[in-house]
């Protein structure tokens, strides 16, 4: 039926310590996923921003306020079985990665692009033993495999909490390298949102701002910010 909401029937929303790590309970009954998985988290940080979210509801349940919920759902009904998939995928991004494509014009974009983004490549050398090599224009460059290969390592490090988190982190900067210098604290959330966006702020200081695009835009920022205090949040 068009509108129709669960609504709120509990009174309490706790954390409990768990077996693998923190879950919450309304009224003492454990959450669970929608597809019927027991809820856990692996810190109590996170456990306590769930039980937040689900205690601010009123008295219908609205999902859209409920990013931790719905990023620790996506964790273990998602990621958790099929992780090598999902890791392989977003490494993938290290092949065709945002920062290695630039400008061929104006030279003020180009000196903008390079100012910005060849820190970031030569963090991710130093970082990773992953030389990535910039190109300009459209046309692909190919990547060696050997440093895709220790790029794909790191990612595949990480947990099935980690790797939802960092899912949002490239996939929103389209950035392999961005994901994993926010992930590990190279550099803040917004100034990475902003390094992805060179180029479209390079459009708006010639063209203006465009409502639409202003609004993805905010959509998109407080995406990545999520994702980078759940990143954060996992311990």
């Amino acid at each position: 039926m068009s509108g129709w909401a669960p609504k709120r029937f509990w009174k309490q929303a706790e954390v409990v310590a768990s077996g693998e790590g923190f879950s919450v309970s309304l009224d003492g009954r454990g959450l669970k996923t929608p597809a019927k998985t027991p809820f856990w988290v692996p810190s109590q940080a996170l456990a306590e921003a769930v039980a937040a979210e689900w205690q601010a509801q009123e008295t219908k349940i609205k999902p859209e306020t409920m990013p931790f919920t719905r990023t620790a759902n996506s964790a273990l009904d998602k990621v958790t079985p099929q992780f090598t998939a999902v890791a392989d995928m977003l490494a993938a991004y290290g092949g065709s990665d945002l920062l290695c494509y630039r400008a061929e014009a104006p030279q003020e974009l180009v000196a903008r692009q390079c100012a910005a983004w060849d820190p970031l490549l030569d963090w991710a050398e130093a970082e990773f033993s992953a030389k990535l090599t910039p190109t300009q224009g459209i046309m692909p460059v190919e990547q060696p495999i050997e440093c895709q290969a220790r790029l794909a390592q790191a990612v595949h490090a990480m947990s099935p909490f980690q790797l939802a988190a960092f899912h949002d982190l490239v996939a929103i900067s389209g950035s392999l390298v961005l994901g994993l210098a926010i992930a590990r604290g190279r550099i803040g959330v917004d100034a990475g949102f902003e390094l992805s966006r060179i180029d479209e702020s390079w459009q708006i200081e010639l063209w203006g701002v465009d409502e639409e695009a202003a609004e993805s835009e905010a959509f998109k920022r407080d995406g990545i910010r999520h994702a980078a205090r759940f990143f954060e949040l996992c311990g």
